[in-house]
């Protein structure tokens, strides 16, 4: 099992030690984006690959976490008793009651993770009980977040309506603008999607990750068994739910914005795709699919304008034509290829 992952352990390695060093401060910038995603995509891989739950909606929860670092850069930037710049622009003369925690940093970046897990723990309790699964759950999942992305854009001078918030300067008193800082960032993103991946492989291999997987491939099965499948989906769910908003909560100030356009239905579905093409079923495989994807958007994007949408697609169908395990099932033919 070890050696099997020593070319990913490597890889991630030189990533973390030499893209700082030779990238330039706006691709790093770009790499550090991709790896929010990709933090976002090993929680679905997770839920999905290992727990068999589609979800649709992982951008409700990344929005969460995002819009609560947002909250409090946006506080701290106004300083004491002043008010964030939309509000002025929208007319709000005092500061809502729901934003005040938020000038703590420690409530705002818990808020970011404990928040989505607690939505997620009761979404799950309420769903898994009623024994909602597949297609239907999915749908459920992608209908929260057009639901969330109608709450923020009718709340302008609470949440900052369409344009969302931005103009982030400032954090933990490192200006933003300076590439020491973006360096920082990249670091820390690096290292907490380094520690989630060993964390989330240690609880697949665990006692609960054969459990999980035994409920996904036979829930009832489990449950004549003794066990209690909505439970061991809730806790899962909940624990992809948490990753998605720390991953929101260090792309806010990695990227400088949070809107309702990241994380409504078509952000979230195309991170179920990257993680389809990284191999759903290998957490390595979700990390690559969304790095590759991100890449991929962005090359496209810069050198065919108006074709790129239809590269994407292109690419994800390739993939999943030829190779329905994704990337990873193709370098496990490969290795089998060549221990023959």
């Amino acid at each position: 099992m070890i050696k099997r992952n020593l070319p990913f352990a490597a890889i991630a390695v030189v990533a973390l030690v030499a893209a700082p060093l030779l990238l330039e401060p706006f691709r790093l910038g770009l790499l550090a984006k991709y790896l929010c995603y990709a933090i976002v995509a090993l929680g679905i891989g997770l839920a999905w690959g290992q727990g068999g739950m589609l979800a649709l909606g992982q951008g409700v929860f990344f929005g969460l976490g995002g819009y609560s670092m947002a909250m409090y850069l946006k506080l701290t930037e106004a300083g004491q008793g002043g008010l964030p710049d939309f509000m002025v622009w929208s007319g709000v003369e005092d500061l809502p009651a729901l934003w005040l925690p938020f000038a703590n940093p420690v409530f705002a970046l818990g808020t970011a993770v404990a928040g989505p897990m607690v939505l997620a723990v009761i979404l799950g309790t309420l769903v898994f009980r009623q024994r909602v699964r597949g297609a239907y759950f999915a749908i459920l999942t992608q209908a929260l977040a057009a639901a969330l992305v109608i709450l923020l854009v009718g709340q302008q001078g609470l949440t900052g309506g369409t344009n969302g918030m931005t103009n982030f300067f400032e954090l933990f008193g490192q200006d933003l603008a300076q590439d020491s800082t973006q360096r920082g960032l990249y670091l820390v993103v690096a290292g907490v999607l380094g520690v989630l991946y060993l964390a989330t492989r240690q609880l697949v291999n665990s006692r609960y990750g054969r459990l999980l997987v035994a409920v996904r491939d036979g829930e009832d099965r489990v449950r004549f068994l003794g066990y209690d499948p909505a439970l061991v989906k809730t806790v899962t769910f909940a624990v992809s739910a948490g990753m998605a908003g720390l991953a929101g909560a260090l792309f806010v100030p990695v990227v400088g914005i949070i809107s309702p356009a990241l994380l409504g239905v078509v952000p979230s579905l195309e991170l179920v795709v990257a993680v389809a093409v990284g191999g759903r079923h290998a957490l390595a495989g979700a990390v690559l699919g969304a790095v590759v994807m991100g890449y991929a958007k962005t090359a496209f994007s810069e050198q065919f304008a108006d074709g790129w949408l239809y590269l994407q697609g292109a690419l994800f169908i390739l993939v999943m034509t030829f190779a329905p395990k994704g990337i990873m099932g193709i370098l496990g033919r490969l290795r089998s290829a060549r221990a023959t």
